[in-house]
């Protein structure tokens, strides 16, 4: 028995390792699907297909969080009967993912008559298809991660990665250059067609091979066998999660639904060679690439959160008069705002370089001043996540859902009020990082306080100070910083770092014990 402990904790170890490696393989598989698919399909279709997946990603992250998160829970819990609680809980993923592709299926032309844009009308309703899929899909990868199957599940996340890369990419391509007629008969673009058409044609492929490995679950007759759930009580499990997705999801993808819908609006009748739809399209796809390395901050405090805060709930329990709690909160908020502060620098510093080194010098010029806009904004999108993250923790799941349907809303309103006042274009995608960045700073504000009274600590006041003086910094620099080429870039932007380091250094932030967990998390490796 003494010998079994360790070895489980080594199988633990590296089937983690393997998830890790998979999650950086799928981050990076993410990447190179956006850096090469304005060269596929073009950047006026690479343009709509972010309208499709700005939409469908809402909905498809619902169904994927709450699928994965339900299942490995009620799997682990389920003791020998997990081959039924498999088979109880797929039969109610499945119903919840017919009925989110017939909801979106039914959105779909609402959303193309709100967008003005109807060529995102049959891109949306393929991606029912995957919605579909995927809401079949998860369960599986939930049952994996209960049963501590990770080999697997890395297996399954990096098969996902490389098909859908594959399929995106490729059958893009291929309709870009020879389905002209038939996205013309189904009154879309070709390139946009058939990048959906693959994200199809790639969940049916690994959803096939995940039901190779686990199968659909074992049948049971009553009585029901311990551990295995009704479905009313699966429901209550998975309900607020997914209300607390919908809602995060949506503050994500509000802002350039909106900006796809007031640029349709305002587009001339024509722009050169290109028609109004295309110009409109063109912007959403510039919009889109500032998006990429503003979400770079929220990205990587996931590994704080992952590191730092599960030790929550027992310090709670542990410590009633809360100074452990107030400790625990305190390092952590620090370390995420320094690790924030790292890649927002980045960004501010040098953001033509980075639009450049991705989608080319033409979409860099047409989306430095937004970019640098929205990078503030989605910094504070990525310590409101940390707040509320700390609150979900501590028992207060509702608190954090008020906040974040209150940001949603601040976002949507601001997004009204101020779009539509700018004139086409390069003006609009400011005007839209503008609403953004305000919207998200004040529900941050509302964040920091609430979680100042629940926990009695958020990021220091010290820390606060010298980390924004180093932003401040960055985005003066970053007005004067000239655009470097392709190999000069990465150069650059870890020379960025290390003075960003040194000046925290220097002011007195960070010591010995700080640089290196800040190079763990940045990392993404948690010492053991």
């Amino acid at each position: 028995m003494t010998e079994a402990v360790p070895e489980q904790a080594r199988k633990a170890g590296r089937g983690g390792l393997a998830v890790l490696g998979a999650k950086m393989f799928f981050i990076a598989a993410g990447l190179i699907q956006q850096f090469f698919l304005p060269r596929a399909i073009g950047l006026a279709d690479y343009g709509a297909l972010s309208r499709v997946l700005a939409v469908s990603n809402v909905f498809n992250n619902v169904i994927v969080a709450s699928s994965t998160q339900g299942v490995s829970r009620t799997i682990a819990a389920a003791g020998t009967s997990e081959r039924e609680a498999l088979r109880a809980t797929l039969r109610v993923h499945g119903v919840l993912a017919l009925v989110a592709g017939v909801v979106l299926a039914l959105a779909s032309p609402l959303v193309a008559f709100f967008e003005h844009a109807p060529e995102v009308l049959t891109p949306l309703l393929a991606m029912t298809g995957v919605l579909v899929i995927y809401g079949v899909y998860a369960p599986l990868i939930g049952y994996l991660n209960g049963r501590g199957m990770f080999t697997k599940q890395a297996a399954l996340d990096v098969a996902a990665a490389s098909l859908r890369t594959v399929a995106l990419l490729g059958v893009g391509w291929l309709f870009a250059k020879r389905a002209g007629g038939i996205a013309s008969a189904l009154s879309t673009s070709p390139g946009v067609l058939g990048a959906t058409v693959g994200a199809v044609l790639a969940s049916l492929g690994v959803v096939l091979l995940a039901l190779r490995w686990t199968g659909t679950g074992a049948g049971f007759s009553e009585p029901r066998p311990a551990g295995v759930p009704h479905a009313r009580a699966y429901l209550g499990l998975i309900l607020p999660v997914m209300v607390a997705q919908l809602f995060t999801n949506g503050l994500m993808q509000a802002d350039i639904i909106l900006l796809g819908r007031y640029l349709s609006l305002a587009a001339p009748a024509s722009t050169d060679t290109l028609t109004s739809t295309q110009a409109a399209n063109e912007w959403v796809g510039v919009y889109r690439a500032c998006q990429l390395f503003a979400f770079l901050p929220y990205q990587m405090l996931f590994s704080v959160t992952q590191v730092l805060f599960p030790m929550l709930a027992r310090a709670k329990a542990e410590d009633p008069s809360g100074a452990r709690v107030a400790e625990l909160v305190g390092r952590g908020c620090r370390i995420g705002a320094i690790v924030c502060g790292m890649l927002v620098v980045v960004v501010l510093t040098m953001p033509g370089s980075l639009i450049k080194f991705a989608y080319g010098p033409a979409v860099a010029v047409r989306g430095i001043a937004a970019l640098r806009t929205l990078a503030l904004g989605q910094a504070a999108f990525a310590m409101l996540g940390l707040s509320t993250t700390v609150m979900v923790s501590l028992g207060r799941e509702r608190t954090a859902l008020v906040i974040t349907a209150v940001a949603l809303g601040l976002l949507a309103v601001t997004c009204v009020v101020i779009i539509p006042l700018a004139p086409f274009g390069e003006a609009q995608l400011v005007a839209t990082a503008r609403a953004t960045t305000t919207a998200l700073m004040l529900a941050l504000v509302v964040g920091v306080l609430s979680v100042r009274k629940i926990a009695g600590a958020f990021v220091p006041v010290k820390t606060a100070l010298r980390v924004g003086l180093c932003i401040a910094g960055a985005y003066f620099v970053g007005g004067l910083m000239p655009t470097f080429s392709k190999l000069l870039t990465p150069v650059i932007a870890t020379g960025v770092v290390a003075s960003y380091l040194v000046a925290l250094v220097v002011t007195g932030e960070l010591g010995k014990d700080d640089l290196a967990l800040i190079v763990s998390i940045a990392g993404r490796r948690a010492k053991r």
